[in-house]
């Protein structure tokens, strides 16, 4: 038995291998917290804000992955926070908690690597159905290995639109982005998952996906496979930050200046995403 530890070439080749392996073995120990109903127990960190004992096994395994083979690069995790520097991962352990303590399969890891400001590396896993969506910047998107691309939806009253919910953000100004989604003639739905979201508009299974307010751990991988797949993206880092979060919209383009135009939110060309990030 082979028992050596893998190299992992410091680069963003390197950095990309580390990527797709650790996101695959955080899966494996995600996939067995949701087949054990003990580990499915939950507290909670707010209102609608879910914890498991599992997200915490996640994350501290994928930090740890991530120290052991590049330890100056810096972390940001959703449950224990971290440092931000220009060489930087960005994770959330278990995207869709809610869904995973309820035993319903429609969660995921989502993890990016951000490099002198710019969104490098994207993945997001749902372990539950072994997708595994993945980006480079400048190379296209991909789920299992195969080439995605957003939809080519041009009609308003054939696209299905999903949308987040924040406690940040009123619940008036939700009802009237809703109001005039339903307006344009689009169907609405929600299905609590913000990260396997955006991953279902770039492989087309959505037309356009919106958060008015979403943490960055969530959303820089997805924004990333939209952008790679063809998609129209807000200017994340403009409009928002790493630390503070900010409104979020990722849609096929034959849609997008509608969608924009009703969640007012900016959209940008699909390489603006990977542009220089504040990192404040």
């Amino acid at each position: 038995m082979n028992l050596e530890r893998p190299f992992y070439s410091n680069d963003l080749e390197g950095r990309a291998s580390l990527c797709r392996d650790i996101i695959l073995s955080a899966g494996a120990l995600v996939l067995r917290g949701f087949e054990d109903s003990a580990t499915r127990a939950f507290s909670m960190k707010g209102p609608q804000d879910f914890l498991t004992e599992t997200d915490a096994a996640s994350e501290a395994h994928i930090r740890k992955a991530i120290a052991e083979h590049f330890p100056d690069d810096a972390f940001f995790g959703e449950e224990g926070g971290g440092s931000i520097s220009n060489r930087l991962w960005v994770v959330d352990p278990v995207d869709g908690t809610a869904n995973f303590a309820r035993s319903i399969p429609h969660f995921c890891i989502s993890i990016a690597y951000i490099e002198d400001g710019r969104a490098e590396i994207g993945a997001i896993y749902n372990p539950a159905l072994d997708e595994l969506y993945f980006a480079r910047r400048g190379s296209g998107a991909t789920r299992n290995g195969q080439p995605i691309a957003v939809a080519a939806t041009t009609a308003f009253e054939t696209a299905s639109v999903e949308m987040g919910w924040s406690g940040r953000v009123s619940n008036e100004i939700y009802l009237e982005t809703i109001r005039d989604l339903l307006a344009l003639g689009t169907n609405v739905r929600r299905a609590g998952s913000g990260a396997l979201a955006l991953a279902y508009v770039a492989d087309g299974r959505s037309d356009a996906y919106i958060e008015l307010h979403m943490n960055s751990w969530d959303c820089v991988a997805g924004l990333l496979l939209v952008a790679e797949a063809g998609g129209d993206v807000c200017p994340f880092m403009e409009i928002g930050s790493l630390r503070g979060g900010g409104p979020v919209l990722a849609s096929a383009p034959g849609i997008a200046g509608g969608i924009s135009r009703a969640s007012r939110i900016p959209i940008a060309s699909a390489g603006d995403v990977v542009a220089e990030l504040q990192l404040a």
